[in-house]
């Protein structure tokens, strides 16, 4: 496997480490930062083996990758990427269960998804994703991986409203070629929602389409986490020159 260690200073208190997960203690630290943020902070529905987990069967297949405080030892973020061959094996991709992606299968050799990103409530100050883009930009080109797809969530608190208008927001300039739409499998009813509301696009998604992401189609809605999710894809040979750069410094 690629030696994807990687340490830095993030311009705060602590410097972190970004690593692949090496051991099942390690995904587990992984799984219960994404409890405490998918569940307990955003009100997703997860069922678990343990209480305080999220873990669901593509976990034990997955590489995860971690960023880690050096000062404290804690897992303060993490990625979850699957593979083409454990796609393969398992019957489809995590977003297949809300989207058909059938347009998408002259890629599926060449393409990496990667989701379940959180990120700790003191650590998003931005570098902590950069460096775990860094590292899975890495992975996938070391790998041969040319493509990286996912879903990327926004809030349904309001009823989708927001929801609605982010996408108009992002379709204006984000949307892909209709070679590569994807569909809803439990779309918003859009035709019922305001999609005129003033509002930001999550920081996230933000920073997807800064570095080249593409917005495949309508969101779709997903009640165990009650947010909206759009299907994002990348190409890296897409990506940003400028971030390409940065991502692969000191590889």
């Amino acid at each position: 496997m690629l030696n994807l260690r990687q340490t830095a200073d993030i311009g705060v208190a602590p410097s972190l480490t970004v690593d692949f997960a090496r051991n099942a203690d390690e995904v587990r630290e992984a799984q219960r930062l994404r409890y405490r943020i998918f569940a307990e902070e955003m009100g997703a529905h997860l069922e678990g083996p343990e209480p305080g987990v999220d873990e669901d069967r593509f976990d034990e297949h997955c590489v995860h990758l971690i960023a880690r405080d050096d000062n404290t030892g804690e897992v303060v973020g993490t990625y979850r990427l699957i593979t083409p061959d454990v796609a393969k094996r398992l019957g489809g991709y995590y977003s297949e269960a809300e989207f058909d992606i059938s347009r998408l299968d002259n890629l599926r050799d060449r393409l990496l998804e990667v989701g379940r990103s959180c990120v700790h409530p003191d650590y998003r100050n931005g570098g902590t994703i950069a460096m775990l883009w860094a590292a899975l930009t890495r992975f996938a080109l070391a790998n041969g991986y040319e493509y990286a797809m996912g879903c990327a969530s926004i809030s349904m608190a309001d009823g989708g409203h927001v929801a609605a208008s982010v996408y108009r927001t992002l379709r204006e300039k984000h949307l892909s070629p209709l070679e590569y739409r994807v569909f809803p499998r439990c779309g918003l009813p859009m035709e019922h929602l305001d999609w005129n509301l003033e509002t930001e696009i999550p920081p996230l998604i933000k920073g997807y389409v800064r570095i080249g992401a593409q917005i495949c189609g309508e969101p779709a809605w997903d009640p165990d986490f009650n947010t909206a999710d759009v299907f994002v894809l990348m190409s890296f040979s897409r990506m940003s020159e400028r971030y390409l750069r940065r991502f692969l410094a000191n590889a």
